[in-house]
């Protein structure tokens, strides 16, 4: 896999935990269907900026929080 989907989908998946959600709780939040949010975490999803934006909207965050550390 690429090694930003896998970097995405661990910032994606530590701030879930961090926020105490579900992936399928993001999901509903982000508006995205529930089993997207598993492809995120592991790296298999080539995310476009449109969901980068409902994710960190999801988490009440600015895209560049989410992208933080990149």
């Amino acid at each position: 896999m690429d090694g930003i989907s896998v970097k995405f989908g661990q910032r994606v998946k530590e701030l879930r935990l961090l926020k105490g959600y579900s992936q399928e709780k993001l999901a509903e939040i982000a508006d995205l269907d529930r089993t997207y949010i598993p492809g995120i975490e592991a790296g298999k999803r080539n995310v476009s900026l449109f969901v980068v934006e409902k994710i960190s909207k999801a988490f009440g965050i600015t895209i560049s929080e989410l992208l933080k550390d990149f």
